[in-house]
């Protein structure tokens, strides 16, 4: 089953510039992943301060490892004390496509 989690993040003033290029480089390492389907980190046009990281990887287990890996744990500990508020990760259940094979 496919897994799929929306990250809200909202940065303080004045962070956004380290908070891009730390996420940028977690992307870029992401992307790499064994089971990593997509991994998209988008800036709202209405707030320069909020961004939506869109993963998807191919199983649960593919999650969980991306949560493991030196990149990851390197970003969040960088970016935890850029943020305005805590990230929040939300779970979705993808309808379309459905399988990681569509992707």
């Amino acid at each position: 089953m496919v897994v799929v989690t929306a990250v809200h993040v909202r940065v303080l003033d004045g962070d956004v510039e380290a908070f891009v290029e730390a996420t940028l480089e977690n992307h870029r390492h992401s992307v790499k992943e064994p089971g990593n389907l997509r991994f998209d980190v988008l800036a709202s046009v209405q707030n320069p301060n909020e961004f939506l990281l869109y993963e998807v990887y191919a199983t649960q287990a593919d999650a969980d490892a991306h949560k493991q890996t030196a990149h990851y744990a390197r970003w969040r500990d960088t970016v935890a004390p850029l943020m305005a508020a805590p990230r929040v990760g939300v779970p979705y259940r993808p309808l379309a496509p459905a399988e990681a094979a569509d992707w």
